[in-house]
């Protein structure tokens, strides 16, 4: 409709249950919860649960099985997308969505898209990525680069709009937490107003990633780091490593790895870094 009345419409955008909103739907107590341990660890079991079945308001409160989330996904793909463009081949773009969500987290190519699902041209994988954003059903992270060449050339990184999708589609048999972290928190970046690759991108210098850099006009503003460690000797060298590269060739002095749980902050080479827990960060 918004194609038919420029200039007179306002936008809303509605995400899935942020945690907060989840905690707040469990009527979860979140007073004292800085002093209580015996709190604290309640509150992680409820935030890998979250990190699990993801946030979709229908799903969650009235206790659905995975089946809603497989009839969700078909009715945004089969609906959303291939009824409202009239997409020509739809079960190939019901496989790219299911092959795109099943690799949030991570990095793709259009031509790698053509070549891996046997498309007939990276056009038409381009195209039908689009509108898979405008479905809000993925999102699309680009490599920062201060030259528009390379943002263009650079593999992007992409994320579901929810993690309960992402288990359910992957069909994977063990949880990979640290990639159902990353996902939320870039989610939970959206949902502070942060938009992808106008304030939110990432970083890669020398095949060193960092997860996500925040944008705020001109300057960068933070690095951060996501990882499920619960210890200092859990955290990944490379890491900490590519935070220290990405700081310097970047000039960014606010450095952060968001950890499952350990909090702490270091210096290393003159330069700070700050580890908080998810819950913790998501939270405050």
């Amino acid at each position: 409709m918004a194609a038919h009345l420029t200039g007179r419409y306002l936008e809303f955008e509605i995400f899935p249950f942020s945690f907060e909103e989840y905690l707040k739907w469990l009527n979860f107590d979140l007073s004292n919860i800085n002093f209580l341990k015996e709190k604290q660890g309640e509150l992680k079991g409820i935030l890998r649960k979250y990190l699990i079945k993801g946030g979709f308001p229908e799903y969650i409160v009235k206790e659905l099985d995975e089946s809603y989330l497989k009839t969700l996904f078909d009715a945004i793909v089969y609906k959303d997308v291939v009824k409202r463009y009239n997409v020509k081949y739809p079960t190939k773009i019901d496989e790219l969505a299911r092959y795109l969500i099943s690799i949030s987290s991570s990095e793709y190519s259009f031509t790698k898209l053509k070549n891996s699902l046997n498309f007939k041209s990276v056009l038409t994988v381009e195209k039908y990525v689009k509108y898979l954003e405008e479905a809000y059903l993925i999102f699309s992270l680009e490599r920062f680069s201060r030259k528009a060449k390379e943002i263009i050339k650079s593999p992007r990184k992409v994320y579901s709009i929810d993690n309960g999708l992402m288990n359910i589609i992957s069909a994977r048999i063990s949880e990979d937490m640290g990639r159902l972290m990353e996902n939320a928190i870039f989610l939970s970046l959206r949902n502070m107003g942060l938009k992808e690759n106008l304030n939110i991108f990432y970083s890669k210098i020398n095949d060193m990633e960092v997860d996500f850099l925040i944008k705020e006009g001109l300057r960068i503003k933070q690095l951060v780091q996501a990882t499920y460690a619960s210890a200092k000797d859990e955290i990944e060298k490379r890491e900490i490593k590519a935070l220290i590269k990405a700081s310097e060739e970047l000039k960014c002095k606010d450095l952060l790895i968001i950890t499952w749980d350990y909090e702490d902050e270091i210096k290393i080479k003159n330069k700070s870094i700050k580890f908080i827990p998810l819950w913790r960060w998501l939270l405050f």
